[in-house]
């Protein structure tokens, strides 16, 4: 048996947006189902809105997204979480960053640290704080 971890975002109306984004920067495929193709809108404004959503690339990425709907209580909140997205190649890991950035607020440039040869962290539009990094070995 194997298990794997995967980012579950979620949104209030920006689940598609967020997902059309991060393909653009990462590539794969997007699924969506929306709350109208689930026969679910309780909201005729909402019927749109995504229900379940993913990008997965074979490049290894993988997130998912929904919109919560407007009966159920959301708050975006601060710092809930960030998406660590970790490389081996500080060009893939530099062309990532760069296309995150766009429209974006930066809260660590990305450079060397103590602990990566590049680490960086940025909040996207959308509210996600992502943290990049090329993987160092770790020395106790």
């Amino acid at each position: 048996m194997s298990v794997a971890t995967t980012t579950h975002l979620n949104f209030r109306g920006d689940a598609r947006a967020a997902l059309g984004y991060y393909q653009s920067v990462f590539g794969g495929r997007i699924a969506a189902v929306t709350y109208k193709d689930m026969g679910n809108a309780q909201n005729e404004n909402e019927a749109d809105w995504v229900v379940w959503g993913e990008v997965a690339g074979d490049n290894g990425f993988h997130v998912m997204a929904y919109d919560v709907p407007s009966q159920l209580p959301w708050d975006q909140g601060s710092n809930p979480f960030f998406v660590s997205v970790r490389g081996d190649d500080t060009e893939e890991v530099s062309a990532l960053w760069q296309k995150l950035t766009e429209g974006s607020t930066v809260v660590q440039p990305l450079g060397s640290s103590q602990w990566a040869p590049l680490y960086g962290m940025l909040t996207d539009r959308f509210g996600v704080t992502w943290v990049l990094d090329v993987v160092a070995p770790y020395n106790d």
